[in-house]
């Protein structure tokens, strides 16, 4: 189990002078609030500055009020450390836009996120995911399909939004590592009731799937999802860079709103680098991909390579041959 200063040490690369620091997201959970007291301890043996943000999503009445009394709390007992909170009715702005709710809940919670790193001049917002988040994460997306790509899971860091960068210093640390810090502090935690709710696959997964697969296959299988994610992650960024240099030799310049390819070029690549190209495309023109399976990929890729003359994509995308450029565009 870790002990206390081993997730310090996670936590220490963002403190150490006046200009540094860091926004902790924290929801009053185990995994936050572990987060914070590394992150309070960290700061304390350096410098620069600590902000305890907290967004109250309001949709589990009393108890998300409960929440954010809890985390104002916590704040207080920290010296030298600012608190952020607000409040969003997450349910109805998700009802207003017609989104999903958990998709609302997340594209607000960062955005609002990012906002309080500005105001306070920083540039990293940390949050609690552990070893296990990464876990659920990698067995939920290959029980829906996912590719390569999907099996990266959860990243390590990633742009948040200009000059704001997302972290997650706990990444590799175990949820019972975790309970195993906040017990050396005696430190108390929230338990958020819909993370038992077996409605949400998720849920299933960690409390049913995990265990199960832990305790009747393999106990390290938290660390090893963790391993397949990392070497996914390599994998995959090796085959992005190759998809771009192929795009680098095989567009060409645009007929209007249509992206242009040339198909000889295409159908001499390797058939993963061109499909690692058109997803890559899909996500620059900012076509939709939330329709574009497996079966949809493997289709889009065999036309470019030219197995085929034209075909209608999810979110309004054509695409053909075109005497011996394959065109990509809006219908």
């Amino acid at each position: 189990m870790a002990e206390p200063p081993d997730l310090v040490r996670a936590l220490t690369c963002y403190f150490g002078s006046t200009d540094s620091g860091l926004v902790v997201a924290v929801s009053g959970g185990a995994d936050s609030v572990a987060l914070a007291r590394a992150a309070q301890m960290a700061r304390d043996a350096g410098a620069g500055r600590l902000v305890i943000a907290h967004l109250n999503h309001c949709l589990r009445g009393a108890e998300s009020d409960a929440d954010e009394a809890f985390v104002v709390d916590l704040a207080a007992n920290f010296r030298g450390v600012e608190l952020r909170r607000d409040k969003i009715d997450v349910a109805a702005e998700a009802e207003r836009t017609g989104e999903n709710l958990e998709a609302t809940a997340r594209a607000l919670r960062y955005k609002w996120l990012a906002g309080v790193a500005r105001e306070f001049l920083l540039t990293r917002v940390a949050t609690g995911h552990s070893a296990d988040d990464q876990a659920e994460t990698v067995l939920h997306r290959l029980i829906r399909g996912s590719g390569l790509q999907g099996l990266r899971g959860i990243a390590a860091r990633r742009p948040l939004t200009g000059d704001v960068e997302l972290v997650r210093p706990l990444l590799g640390t175990t949820r019972a590592e975790i309970l195993s810090f906040l017990q050396a502090l005696g430190q108390p935690y929230r338990e958020d009731s819909s993370n038992r709710d077996p409605r949400f696959t998720r849920n299933r997964i960690r409390h049913e799937l995990l265990p199960l697969l832990a305790s009747r296959y393999n106990p390290g299988i938290v660390r090893i999802l963790g391993r397949l994610a990392a070497q996914a992650d390599e994998a995959y960024r090796e085959e992005e860079a190759a998809a771009i240099a192929l795009l680098s030799t095989a567009e060409l310049p645009r007929a209007g709103q249509q992206v242009v390819l040339d198909a000889l070029r295409l159908a001499a690549a390797p058939e993963r680098e061109v499909r690692a190209l058109l997803r890559f495309v899909w996500e620059r023109e900012g076509w939709s991909r939330d329709a574009m399976g497996y079966e949809a990929w493997q289709r889009l890729t065999a036309l470019a390579r030219g197995s085929g003359k034209s075909a209608d994509f999810p979110g309004g995308v054509h695409a053909c041959w075109r005497g011996r450029v394959v065109l990509l565009g809006p219908r």
